[in-house]
């Protein structure tokens, strides 16, 4: 195994558990490899949720100062979801290519989409709910969401698991541990190309 650097995109509809997923391939690179995983950090003008941290789980910023960033193409993609912008900041994920990281992105499809883009070299991953009606659950156990804002949700999640077919790879986080397990998988497959 080598010490190149991979660059990983992760997407799937809200309230599949990539973020949950994504902690757990971390602890398995750390026990199983001892390297580090970069999550790349994106920038929102939504309010944080119980619990998220600032520059941790995003970087929550106000519409003025991502138009800034947007005016100087300081962004790798942005969209707008569900009401709110959501970005990739660019120069931290330079820096860290430049290191050697294993940098995952956690953005949503058309984000997505866009990264696949720009870095041609990275490894998409989409991460499908078990069912549909299991994905209202865990949105409903937020317990962050109106009863409106989740059909909405919802609605977008379908259209979403409909251009799974766009990713290199598409896993059912059907259990976190399996979820992260092949992704796992993955990184150490591209690791070793």
């Amino acid at each position: 195994m080598n010490n190149n650097g991979l660059l990983l995109v992760i997407s799937g509809p809200s309230g599949v558990g990539k973020g949950t997923v994504i902690e757990a391939l971390r602890e398995k690179l750390r026990e199983k490899l001892g390297r580090e995983l970069f999550l790349s950090v994106s920038m929102t003008t939504r309010a944080p949720r119980p619990g998220e941290i600032d520059g941790v789980h995003y970087s929550f910023v106000t519409r003025e100062h991502f138009a800034k960033l947007v005016e100087s193409n300081g962004f790798a993609e942005y969209a707008e979801f569900a009401g709110n912008f959501y970005g990739t900041p660019l120069a931290p994920i330079r820096e860290h290519i430049e290191a050697g990281d294993i940098v995952v992105f956690d953005i949503e499809v058309k984000g997505a989409a866009n990264m696949r883009r720009i870095f041609p070299e990275a490894v998409s991953v989409f991460i499908m709910p078990p069912s549909f009606e299991e994905l209202r659950r865990r949105l409903s156990g937020r317990g962050t969401e109106t009863p409106e804002s989740i059909e909405k949700r919802l609605r977008i999640s379908r259209e979403e698991c409909s251009r799974s077919g766009e990713f290199d790879h598409v896993i059912c986080n059907d259990t976190v541990d399996n979820a992260a397990e092949k992704i796992f998988r993955i990184i150490c497959d591209g690791l070793d190309k």
